[in-house]
């Protein structure tokens, strides 16, 4: 198996998880021990302290052994060797109890001599020490022990219950532990298969620009190399079509890079190859090449200084400038006016490009640089487009640790302002 970073996180994380719920099981088991001697140092201080009281009442000394047997957590006997009264007992082992907050339902039986039987007792309720009727008497767990003559038994029926609520915040917290496990090892799931998707995105992106990119560069090998030919030149229809086929492989070839650069950055394929130079030298570029292809439009710029130089990827920074223009002359109506302007302040320095179109609704404007979203226009099918060229400027943007925004003019039209920290110019 490689380990990569992913996997060192995932194995680390579940070692972490593993390691707190080990911790928490074996402070659960920690504390259920301190529980289960804790109450049986009540009960075994609190029938000493019985037995102490019927040895007064009778005038005779303490015997030097403990009279207390533990037969098991919740069953004990006692050796009293002395006689005794079961009311007078089960007054002694109702105040003893109380002494020690030893809140438990317990029964008692007493052995008797003339018959040589246990004798059943009381069932008493630790809530108000009152005998309960409807406890069914649990006559044949109290056995008769050999060797013993005046000796009583008691027992907890409900002792085990009583650890496990005295632990209720332990058995939350572990609840807890667990639901973090579970959810750690369905995100973890999640992760590793988003991670699968990945790579099979980057594979069919690699595969894509080779089937798309070879085939396509053959027709244009093959269309330029056809149109210089003598036969095309001399027949205008022949030559038209030829132009044709030509333009529209070019435009093709432009989607695809998009397509391909958007796919790239959306799946972190895409690595900047940052470089220095002077942005107003590329905006001057694209306004240029902009007009060039558009004639129609009016692209105005303006800047105070003639050099901002900065670090960063030169290409798609070209890119993302021309997408903005290219996208304020597609949506204008009229004769289309384009403003590029830089200004600058102490924190940074901004470049605003504001067009004289129709504008966006308010209610699309948060919108519009989520991938292949489109602003619903009438003339939305004579534009073309997929929706992921705002998109693409917004990644490149996050990628440069840049800020983009977009907003209504007063007036008419759009401005859309990128903000490049003053410690980035050089």
């Amino acid at each position: 198996m490689k380990f990569n970073k992913l996997n060192i996180i995932v194995f680390v994380g579940l070692l972490a998880i593993i390691g707190v719920i080990t911790m928490q099981l074996v402070m659960l088991k920690q504390a259920f021990m301190f529980e289960r001697k804790e109450f049986g140092e009540k009960i075994h201080f609190a029938l000493q302290d019985v037995v102490d009281k019927i040895y007064r009442d009778n005038n005779n000394e303490l015997p030097t052994t403990t009279p207390i047997k533990k037969v098991s957590d919740d069953y004990y006997v006692v050796n009293v060797d002395d006689a005794f009264e079961a009311n007078v007992l089960e007054y002694y082992l109702q105040n003893e109890f109380q002494k020690v907050k030893l809140d438990l339902d317990f029964e008692y039986a007493i052995y008797d001599c003339a018959s040589d039987e246990m004798m059943y007792g009381n069932y008493i309720n630790a809530e108000g020490f009152e005998g309960k009727n409807d406890i069914a008497k649990c006559e044949g767990c109290f056995t008769k022990k050999e060797g013993l003559i005046y000796y009583f038994a008691i027992r907890f029926p409900h002792l085990r219950y009583n650890y496990i609520t005295s632990l209720q915040q332990y058995w939350i917290y572990t609840i807890v532990l667990f639901l973090v496990l579970i959810i750690y090892v369905y995100s973890v799931f999640t992760l590793l298969k988003q991670k699968k998707y990945t790579e099979l995105q980057k594979d069919f992106i690699n595969n894509m620009t080779h089937e798309f990119k070879t085939p396509l560069s053959s027709i244009l090998i093959a269309s330029n190399y056809a149109a210089k030919q003598e036969e095309i030149e001399q027949n205008p229809k022949l030559n038209k079509y030829l132009q044709i086929i030509i333009g529209q492989s070019n435009k093709l070839n432009q989607h695809i890079e998009r397509i391909l650069n958007v796919a790239k950055v959306d799946t972190d394929l895409m690595g900047l190859e940052k470089k220095e130079f002077n942005i107003v030298d590329t905006l001057e570029l694209v306004k240029d090449n902009a007009e060039l292809k558009y004639p129609q439009a009016a692209i105005t710029f303006d800047t105070i200084k003639d050099n901002y130089t900065i670090e960063a990827d030169a290409f798609h920074f070209y890119n993302i400038i021309y997408n903005i223009v290219e996208n304020a002359i597609k949506y204008s109506n009229g004769d289309p006016k384009v403003a590029m302007q830089i200004e600058e302040d102490s924190k940074c320095v901004r470049l605003h490009f504001t067009d004289n179109g129709t504008g966006i609704p308010k209610e699309h404007l948060e919108y519009v640089f989520d991938k292949f979203y489109r602003v619903p226009r009438e003339n939305k099918k004579e534009i073309e487009g997929f929706g992921i060229g705002l998109f693409y400027v917004k990644k490149i943007c996050e990628l440069h640790k840049w800020k983009i925004k977009i907003k209504n003019n007063e007036h008419k039209g759009i401005t859309i302002t990128i903000a490049i920290p003053k410690n980035s110019i050089l």
